[in-house]
């Protein structure tokens, strides 16, 4: 049996490309999309890359973010329109194009793209600043129109009016005229307490479209003679195509065609369900020569003998080796964490089409100056003749953050000669075994207490897989030191130290990234600390935080709304836990009761610090969800792996929090003047160590390995 060559064998390189080049890979890009998709809206007023207002009087503003349900076209929308002074009803939003020269995330450089809860963060100065310009022109081409002074003329809802002249009108009515007047640079944005929309509850603009269905997601997207494609994925990370017999598969109605080339096998018909049965016909031999072989309890094997070494520095402060041999008593705790798939609701998918001039994607697109730039490569074409047309994504969790379907995708359109559009999608079982997981990590904390339980040293070593490549110059993978070596409480000697890994299995950014397993191993080996100093564990941690009054001002909150010191209800026990995420605090308290041994979490409170909450309904609901995240990979999730196979194919052994485990959840945010930070992930790593911290007040055991799935904790 040969490997059959396809008559469109696949590009050269398309491999190399899907595992490794778009994950590092982006191009400064020219603003000639955007200046195209404008040119073609005559008559309507542009004063930047973020609004337009048309002469019907709708406002259109321009989301730089995908919106994969965090909110953030509402939150965009909302700081713009308020410096503009618009009515919320005339609001749409679309998604801006890939142009990193227009759009590009403030706090990555030339990279257009979503991700470490960054949007309002980076945008919230951009957008207020383009709504006030919006505003500005409007009001001095109504002041020009009805020859008044600029400064008497009033805006409020989307209306211009001057008292005594007795004019009004609307946004559109001098859309025109704005338009050929110059741009103000510098403008006065409003002070907090002139806020209309900003901290108020408005609506979120794309509820209604994903009520009724209108909604476009790339799922959704129909080309005229669309084809689609399945990939037949090997069963070993890095196993290779030795041999491959295809006759069945072609012989099946609705199969086109079966490209195959440097390591991949495309399987194009007409549908979803004819790929995936030529697909399934394929009899394929793979080359496990250089695939990795090790199962998990192997891999956590080689971590443990890791962790009885020293490793690279992440952060040393003064001797804690010494502090501890020295302390009246000392502690270890050893923690073991899993690898952890994304599992967004939308697996990944895209839809590509290639011509000799241009390449299109339709896409839930995370990055979209990695998807340009690699499309570009694969198409042969210049960057600014690949245009990029962001969907709405069905979650991402970081798995959108590096989409090797877009690759794919235009690898197989190429291939096909550009004769039709190209749909690549992911089954749920591609999904869950096609790797790009949240590591897998083995932790050990040492500590050691004086006689009046403070903390004289700590220690922290962590071995896991990094997430970029090292660079053998001994710097780390930041993402190593997140939750770990930003520890907040003040101790005076702190050495945090890692372990970078090579492992097969490809991983990537998962919600929260370091600080969900780093978090947990913090916040509950605290906890044990505190009682092993008998004090309680809200006033032990608050004694550390003197110098992080955000920090302590959100415990403080969570204990006070949770009725901290105060008896729980009967059977029910509580565990607090903090963490900060990218300048956001996050304290939650959790109540969890136990029913013949089996942990049932009732209730959680969370109090957050997020400076401005632009919209405090989004700011509550992400941190619900990051709780129900946060609290499904605890309970239950795993990724494991047999001689290199994963073991989990779909939602029945990969298991995701169902209604009935969802707890109570009450959020308190506090009321904050600094600029807004990010909230995305930050209702994540607190929820896990909270419940533990309440399973060891309910039972007496610390948990160490997670999940929890399959033990049983029986009553203290």
């Amino acid at each position: 049996m040969t490997l059959h060559q396809s008559r469109r064998a696949f590009v050269k390189g398309t491999a190399a490309a899907g595992a490794g080049l778009v994950l590092g890979f982006h191009l400064p890009l020219p603003g000639a999309a955007v200046a195209a998709a404008q040119a073609a809206k005559p008559n309507v007023f542009k004063p930047n890359a973020f609004v337009r207002i048309a002469p019907d009087n709708t406002v259109t503003i321009v989301s730089k973010h995908l919106e994969f349900g965090q909110g953030v076209y509402t939150g965009l929308a909302t700081l713009l329109a308020d410096e503009l002074d618009a009515d919320w009803a005339q609001i749409r939003v679309e998604s801006a194009p890939a142009d990193a020269a227009h759009y590009n995330n403030l706090f990555w450089g030339s990279l257009q793209g979503t991700g470490n809860s960054s949007s309002i963060a980076n945008a919230a100065g951009q957008m207020r600043q383009a709504g006030a310009m919006a505003r500005l022109m409007l009001v001095q081409a109504a002041a020009a129109e009805w020859n008044v002074s600029a400064s008497d003329i009033e805006v409020s809802n989307g209306v211009l009016s001057h008292a005594r002249a007795g004019k009004r009108g609307n946004f559109g009515a001098f859309a025109a005229k704005a338009a050929t007047l110059l741009v103000p640079w510098t403008v006065t944005l409003k002070q907090p307490s002139a806020f209309t929309l900003i901290g108020k509850h408005v609506p979120r603009v794309d509820t209604r479209a994903k009520i009724d269905g209108s909604a476009q997601y790339a799922l959704d997207v129909k080309r005229p003679g669309v084809l689609t494609a399945l990939l037949a994925r090997p069963p070993r990370f890095g196993a290779r195509i030795k041999a491959i017999d295809d006759s069945a598969a072609r012989a099946l109605p609705g199969v086109v065609e079966i490209a195959t080339g440097h390591g991949m096998v495309a399987v194009i018909g007409r549908g979803f369900w004819p790929a995936k049965k030529g697909r399934d016909a394929l009899k394929i031999e793979w080359d496990d020569a250089a695939a990795e072989k090790r199962g998990s309890a192997d891999i956590v094997a080689a971590y443990r003998a890791l962790r009885e070494k020293p490793g690279t520095a992440l952060r040393r402060d003064g001797d804690a080796e010494d502090a501890i041999a020295g302390a009246a008593r000392t502690f270890t705790a050893d923690y073991e964490f899993p690898y952890l798939a994304h599992a967004p609701m939308e697996p990944l998918n895209c839809v590509v089409e290639v011509a000799a001039d241009r390449c299109r994607i339709w896409s839930g697109s995370q990055m979209q100056t990695l998807d340009q730039g690699i499309a570009a490569q694969i198409s042969g074409l210049p960057p600014e003749q690949v245009e990029v047309h962001t969907m709405f994504a069905g979650g991402s969790f970081g798995r959108r953050a590096v989409q090797t379907v877009v690759a794919e995708a235009v690898a197989i359109a190429k291939a096909l000669g550009g004769r039709a559009p190209v749909r690549v999608m992911f089954s749920r079982e591609d999904d869950i075994q096609g790797g790009y997981y949240r590591p897998a990590f083995v932790h050990r904390l040492r500590a050691g207490l004086d006689g009046d339980g403070r903390i004289v040293g700590w220690q922290h070593r962590i071995v896991g897989q990094p997430l970029t490549p090292q660079t053998g110059d001994g710097h780390v993978d930041s993402s190593l030191a997140q939750g770990s070596a930003t520890l907040p409480y003040a101790i005076a000697n702190v050495s945090v130290e890692a372990h970078p890994t090579s492992v097969g299995v490809p991983v990537m950014w998962w919600r929260s990234v370091g600080a969900s397993h780093s978090g947990y191993a913090v916040e509950t080996f605290i906890d044990e600390l505190a009682f092993a100093a008998k004090k309680d564990p809200v006033e032990y941690r608050l004694s550390l935080l003197s110098a992080q009054p955000a920090a302590a001002g959100v415990l403080t909150l969570a204990a006070e709304k949770a009725g901290w010191g105060r008896p729980a209800p009967a059977g029910v026990f509580r565990g607090i836990a903090l963490q900060e995420w990218v300048g956001t605090q996050v304290a939650q308290v959790a109540e969890i009761s136990l029913d013949r041994g089996v942990l049932k979490v009732e209730r959680v409170v969370c109090a957050v610090d997020c400076g401005t909450a632009i919209n405090p309904d989004i700011v509550a609901a992400q941190m619900e969800g990051g709780i129900a995240f946060g609290l499904s990979a605890a309970l239950r999730g795993a990724i494991t792996l047999t001689e290199g196979r994963v073991d989990q194919s779909n939602f029945h052994d990969y298991p995701v929090l169902r209604m009935a485990d969802m707890p109570r959840v009450e959020v308190f945010i506090v009321p904050s003047r600094r600029p807004p930070s990010g909230v995305g992930e930050a209702g994540v790593p607190a929820i896990a160590p909270a419940v533990a911290n309440a399973l060891f007040a309910a039972s007496g055991q610390r948990l160490r390995t997670l999940p929890f799935a399959g033990q049983n904790f029986a009553r203290r």
